[in-house]
């Protein structure tokens, strides 16, 4: 099953687009989460080099590889166990472990140091590696309901240890899948950060969502989700408690949020029913960039507020952003810090849903 075709025929031109290719001009859309405008650019969809193949990995021939450190009976690989959460037969479903090659070490003091002009401190923090499965061929949109409740569950509850650290500032959840998304292993797995600063994208989008706040009097992902429900076209999917769309300014093409229905600014406070509603959107997601993109690379990342003062609470609403890597930023990307995007989220979204 080629990707290139599938791909390519995704981002061909379709009649909802023929307003913007027939009169030669792009658009621009402004991210009010981020700050940046992202250019629509759909006549790029024809070149060949704006199309990326599947990811590196191909399907294992079994669900078990001798050399694999997150396979079941290679314990002795591994630097530790911190969380495991149980099946029916007495094994283990997830499996939380630290990562043999941190990002960050654990520490109390992360003091500054001035060397002239320049600042260095230690890299406190923890960093963790959720093995989502047993299998190694099992990745989260095969899997079953039940097993991804388990995986939210080991989210929460690594999330909610890791950010009662008084060392700790933010805590980041996120996916990589794929070798051009930052994957070495193959064997399904997700990752936790937890870092003793607060990094200057958080603190944006924390200012922008304040700023709508004041200015709006409402919280800008509850008034993104009054506008989506309104027009409807960007939805995939929704359930009691969370809502699937591509985002209006996506900055890559079938770019999808799952963002939860009730204002809640920290992902640590979802309730035992949300993490079920949470576990179905995220396995809907993936399962169908899987289905009609070839299994592409991409990224998720949960992006939370866990320190929110008490008047910053009613201004941040948690959420999950997923990045499939279709395309590849370039020189103008690095300079400028707007992506460019050659499909229309409009078109992206009747993609996805289509059977």
């Amino acid at each position: 099953m080629p990707s290139y075709s599938i791909i390519a025929a995704m981002l061909t031109t379709r009649p909802s687009d023929q307003r913007m290719t027939n009169n030669s001009t792009n658009e621009m859309r402004y991210n009010p989460v981020t700050g940046e405008w992202v250019i629509y650019a759909t006549a790029r969809r024809t070149r060949p080099d704006e199309i990326q193949p599947r990811n590196g990995f191909r399907t294992p021939v079994s669900s078990y590889e001798p050399s694999c450190p997150f396979c079941p009976g290679n314990e002795h690989m591994l630097p530790g166990i911190l969380l495991e959460l149980g099946n029916d037969a007495g094994g283990w479903k997830v499996r939380v472990v630290p990562n043999r090659y941190p990002a960050l070490t654990p520490g109390a003091n992360s003091s500054e140091t001035l060397h002239g002009i320049y600042r260095v401190m230690r890299g406190i923090g923890h960093h963790e590696v959720i093995i989502e499965s047993q299998h190694h061929d099992s990745p989260i949109g095969s899997l079953s309901p039940v097993d991804v409740e388990s995986i939210i569950e080991a989210y929460h509850r690594r999330y909610r240890e890791l950010a009662a650290r008084p060392e700790i500032k933010t805590v980041f959840v996120f996916r990589n899948h794929g070798v051009k998304a930052g994957t070495s292993l193959a064997h399904p797995h997700s990752q936790i950060i937890a870092t003793g600063l607060v990094p200057q994208a958080v603190l944006t989008r924390r200012k922008l969502a304040l700023s709508h706040f004041k200015t709006a009097g409402r919280c800008l992902f509850c008034h993104i989700l009054e506008n989506e429900a309104i027009d409807g076209r960007r939805i995939l999917f929704q359930n009691d408690n969370f809502i699937n769309f591509v985002p209006y300014a996506a900055e890559a093409p079938c770019e999808i949020w799952v963002v939860p229905k009730a204002h809640c600014s920290d992902f640590g406070d979802i309730s035992d029913a949300e993490k079920i509603g949470l576990a179905e959107g995220i396995r809907l997601a993936l399962a169908r960039l899987s289905e009609k993109l070839n299994d592409p690379d991409y990224n998720f990342v949960i992006h939370s507020a866990p320190f929110a003062d008490t008047g910053e609470v009613a201004a941040l609403h948690w959420h999950v952003q997923i990045q499939p890597h279709l395309t590849t930023p370039a020189g103008f990307e690095m300079g400028s810090g707007i992506r460019i995007n050659p499909s229309l989220p409009e078109a992206d979204a009747a993609f996805l849903k289509g059977k």
